[in-house]
């Protein structure tokens, strides 16, 4: 036997799977010395047919350059015997024109390339990338002494092409220069076939916008037009939800809460956004945040966000953050950020001069610096179905307690006014496609914040749809924290689907006893997505140390995200 079986048969294993469920015309491969084989089936004889050609040509790139495939067909069954004939190999080939980077890189047509052709489509795509979209090969001059062969190579790069200012068409509101910026072609750079696949690839994980078809090229005076269609997405949210819950205040009546949430996106094609949300959490306390995001600053690779935040907790205290943020694409999937936030925390009711001891809010001030990053390996950013997502930063700093004139100063003694502190989080989350209508969604999460003199209000905020479903938003204070969330998901549309879930999660809080909380819920919900937006409903029922599992305090949240 000339040349090794295994390398044969597998080539018939390429083949469309939906083609097995249709078993029409089966093809066998014989090769002498080897025993009779199977068939593999496929749905028509010209398919097969067409397979024994591409096998034919597999072979003879292998040095077999007389190979030869006779075709009997009987029946429904095609059998291809092989001959392969002697291996052919290069003993001279001159290789003057061929750039000296690609032969030191390559090496020459040989023992790693028995016939030429995979060492000219190498040399071609080398090319390619390299400025020369038109470049030719031909071999000139072929000897042939036995199964030696001899000749000239000619290599012709055609003129030089380089990126010009890309192109969009349609009606898409995304300006050129985002986009230019986004995809990562440098004007006046040589053209890339591979920087221009690489491109199209970015712009498909863009949340802004999706790609109509492949992108054109048109090539004018030694310039590269990349032309890309864009389709915008719907993407600015008004959303507005109400929850039911007891009402602690009034015993067997309902407490109706509420949340405001307003996302506008890519304002002016420039990857600018903008966020408004506010939530009353109960009677007294409410929440709110702003964010603003600035892509591609001044040109440059870097976004800059601005973020404020207020929570008022009942009567007890206010707490205010502020955060600026720089953002840098270091891969495809990655993203790198550094930030700076201030943080403050004021008492609201001190408590009076008949205080024996600290209470367990303080007035504080904390100013840090840290660092961020995101892995995102998700298949849609919007509705992911498969892959995964990884996020987590760590800060630190120094925190300054303030000496509240409501509260007496003996307190205070032995209390370290200032102190360093450090607050690390981490997110991990997998979604697994089972099949096309069944998925899961699992999601850990965890953080910590260590710091000698801790007090309740600069504790973490966990709770509510968005982490331990089943209690409040923000319901527990945790000096560290981890948990996990699990969903099964039926889908009946593209983005819709049924839900069952549960989550878990371990909690430490010093200030309460017991410190460790095992708090756990679960339920089930529905997300509908219509053409104007998105309605979801969620039943859960949660059970920690401070709150027992009853129907009395289910969580019942439906509400209505609008696209427009």
């Amino acid at each position: 036997m000339k040349f090794r079986f295994e390398f044969l048969f597998p080539l018939l294993l390429f083949i469309p799977q939906n083609l097995w469920g249709q078993e029409i015309f089966g093809v066998i491969l014989q090769v002498e010395g080897v025993p009779k084989q199977e068939a593999v089936y496929f749905k028509t004889q010209e398919l097969a047919s067409f397979q024994a050609d591409s096998t034919l040509m597999q072979i003879r790139n292998k040095g077999y350059l007389q190979a030869q495939i006779l075709k009997e067909i009987g029946g429904d069954t095609l059998l291809l015997r092989v001959k392969s004939g002697p291996v052919f190999s290069w003993n001279e080939l001159e290789l003057s024109s061929i750039p000296e980077e690609f032969v030191q890189d390559k090496g020459r047509p040989g023992a790693d390339y028995p016939a030429p052709y995979l060492w000219i489509e190498d040399l071609l795509d080398f090319a390619e990338n390299r400025g020369w979209p038109f470049a030719e090969v031909k071999i000139d001059s072929i000897g042939i002494q036995g199964t030696q062969l001899s000749g000239k190579m000619n290599f012709e790069a055609g003129p030089l092409i380089t990126w010009d200012s890309l192109s969009i068409a349609g009606s898409a509101k995304t300006r050129v220069g985002y986009l230019q910026s986004l995809s990562r072609l440098e004007v006046g750079r040589p053209f890339s076939q591979t920087r221009l696949e690489h491109s199209t690839q970015l712009l498909r994980k863009s949340p802004y916008f999706s790609l109509v078809g492949p992108p054109e090229v048109s090539f004018q005076q030694q310039r590269a037009i990349p032309v890309f269609t864009l389709q915008e997405r719907k993407l600015n949210v008004f959303d507005g939800v109400i929850g039911f819950l007891p009402n602690e205040n009034e015993p067997g009546k309902l407490l109706i809460t509420g949340q405001v949430d307003l996302r506008l996106f890519h304002l002016g094609g420039k990857g600018r956004d903008i966020l408004l949300q506010w939530q009353r959490l109960n009677v007294q306390s409410q929440a709110l945040d702003l964010n603003y995001k600035e892509s591609f600053l001044f040109r440059s690779p870097l976004d800059a966000q601005v973020h404020f935040s207020l929570l008022r907790q009942d009567s007890s205290f206010v707490n205010r953050s502020f955060v600026l943020d720089f953002g840098y694409r270091i891969s495809d999937s990655g993203y790198l950020n550094f930030f700076t936030r201030r943080q403050a925390g004021d008492l609201i009711d001190q408590g009076g001069m008949g205080l024996e001891e600290l209470p367990s809010f303080i007035d504080f001030r904390w100013n840090q610096y840290g660092i961020g990053g995101e892995w995102n390996y998700l298949d849609d950013v919007r509705f992911a179905r498969k892959g995964w997502r990884v996020s987590g930063d760590f800060a630190a700093g120094n925190k300054r307690i303030l000496e509240n004139t409501g509260i007496p100063v003996e307190l205070y003694e032995g209390l370290s006014e200032t102190s360093t502190q450090i607050q690390g989080k981490l997110e991990v989350e997998k979604h697994i496609y089972l099949k096309p209508v069944w998925g899961m969604w699992i999601r850990g999460a965890g953080g910590i914040i260590e710091n000698r003199n801790l007090f309740l209000n600069e504790l973490f905020r966990i709770g509510g749809l968005k982490s331990i479903r089943g209690f409040n938003e923000k319901f527990f204070f945790a000096q560290q924290y981890t948990y996990i969330n699990m969903e099964q998901r039926l889908f009946f549309g593209q983005n819709s689907y049924l839900m069952v879930f549960g989550d878990l999660g371990i909690l430490d809080n010093p200030y309460f006893s017991p410190r460790i909380d095992q708090p756990f819920s679960f339920g089930s919900g529905i997300n509908l997505d219509t053409e104007g937006g998105l309605f979801s409903f969620v039943f859960a029922l949660g059970k920690s140390n401070i709150q027992p599992l009853s129907f009395e305090y289910a969580r019942v949240h439906f509400g209505y995200l609008a696209r427009f």
